[in-house]
């Protein structure tokens, strides 16, 4: 059995992948998290510096 990974998914990114790994990490729709994380970069400014540190902190997927 293969064991699930959080990765970033480069072959589905608009910027890094980073939102694409997590909507399949989590099964959800990639467009629901894209605007998750668009609204808490524009109201708490936080999704930014985490969507970077992912960014360098996630591996790519094969």
């Amino acid at each position: 059995m293969s064991e699930k990974r959080l990765t970033r998914k480069v072959n589905e990114k608009k910027i890094a992948g980073v939102c694409a790994g997590v909507a399949d990490y989590f099964g959800l729709d990639v467009a629901m998290v894209r605007l998750g994380w668009a609204l808490s970069f524009l109201l708490a400014g936080a999704g930014g510096f985490l969507y970077v540190l992912l960014w360098f902190l996630l591996p790519e997927s094969e």
